[in-house]
């Protein structure tokens, strides 16, 4: 009680320089009690939104996770994230509706090991984010790991060249009219509480979220783990300690790449979707992501999982109990409620919400 206190003495103290944070305080407070009004209404539709947006959120949480552990290793934002995701999601249409290993002609033995279906699937997905994850591995190798100790711009833009080759990659090999299927086991499936009808492709999306963050909250407490957020930290003094920075750019790059194959896996379903199939919008997942990573905070992992569930709930909601306003606003103002979020929260945390400050000393 104390520690609030002294917060709120702190912003009325000087109300012209925290007007940002006062401003964000009363807006919040103001949807907050109208979210409220919302609930009371109508309790069903309500939690049918707020699965939804758990749904659409923890699918942001996953691409934004994967950006996340990118810039904490190389300190590079990837732009080929979202090419990286479409490719990962091919991968498993390669394995499953083709049977093929992906990007080969053998057929893939895990399609006929009988039992439940989910189970075959489960495993060619496994298979396709091994193949992801050492795409990720040999980008790394050729274009990231040359420029160690090289201007980061210089590697960003490199990231931004990869996701147009990989993309025009990607876009020829989905040039089909229905885009390429996953067979996804629960497909458009899902079950009502109430009126509330929820896809148990939300639930497959927090489920796979949850397990995702579990894991890096573990990895970051092994001996590598150690390593990565030493490196991210100062590349150089890791090097002088004896660290392989080449090896921690590699584990970051494959992980990442892994991430975004699952997130895109996502991608083709219900929120963002209805079809179940890799289209040739599959890619701009990952720019969707963009302010979830940026509102959490570019190098924090429990910002990228905060971040991904914000943007989701605003978006959604804002879609839910604004839809009658398109006349003003426009059919497509859901899209952008996540940037307004965004900027929103930027002029409050320059740095992201749970992001590091840099100090720059002159």
């Amino acid at each position: 009680m104390a520690a609030v206190t002294a917060t709120f003495k702190k912003i009325t103290d000087d109300p012209l320089k925290n007007a940002g944070p006062i401003a964000l305080i009363a807006v919040l407070g103001f949807l907050g009690i109208l979210l409220f009004i919302e609930l009371v209404q109508d309790p069903e539709v309500f939690f049918g939104a707020l699965m939804k947006s758990l749904g659409l959120g923890s699918v942001y949480a996953l691409i934004a996770l994967g950006f996340v552990l990118i810039f904490k290793g190389t300190q590079v934002v990837n732009f080929a994230q979202g090419a990286l995701a479409m490719i990962g999601a091919l991968f498993v249409s390669f394995a499953v509706a083709d049977e093929h290993i992906p990007l080969t002609k053998i057929p893939n033995p895990l399609t006929k090991i009988g039992g439940p279906a989910w189970i075959s699937w489960f495993l060619s997905v496994i298979l396709a984010l091994i193949f992801a994850a050492i795409l990720g591995l040999i980008l790394e190798r050729v274009a990231i790991r040359p420029m160690i100790g090289q201007p980061l711009f210089s590697v960003a833009v490199i990231t931004l060249g990869l996701e147009i080759a990989l993309r025009v990659f990607a876009v020829d090999a989905v040039r089909v009219q229905f885009g390429r299927s996953l067979d996804v086991p629960w497909g458009t499936d899902g079950f009502n509480v109430g009126d509330a009808f929820v896809n148990w492709s939300y639930i497959a999306a927090m489920i796979t979220a949850g397990a995702a963050f579990v894991a890096v909250y573990f990895f970051y407490r092994s001996r590598m783990g150690v390593a990565m957020r030493a490196v991210a930290y100062d590349q150089e003094a890791a090097m002088a300690q004896g660290i392989n920075v080449g090896r921690v750019f590699a584990i970051a790059w494959a992980a990442g790449a892994a991430l975004a194959a699952i997130g895109g896996i996502f991608a083709t379903q219900p929120p963002i979707a209805q079809t179940g199939a890799v289209q040739v919008e599959t890619q701009l997942i990952a720019f969707r992501t963009l302010p979830a990573v940026i509102l959490g905070g570019l190098d924090s992992v429990q910002g990228a999982l905060i971040g991904g569930l914000i943007i989701g709930f605003a978006e959604i909601m804002a879609g839910q109990y604004l839809s009658g306003q398109t006349d003003i606003l426009g059919a497509g103002y859901p899209l952008i409620v996540p940037y307004v979020v965004m900027i929103i929260g930027l002029l409050v945390r320059p740095y992201g919400l749970f992001g590091t400050p840099e100090i720059r000393r002159v």
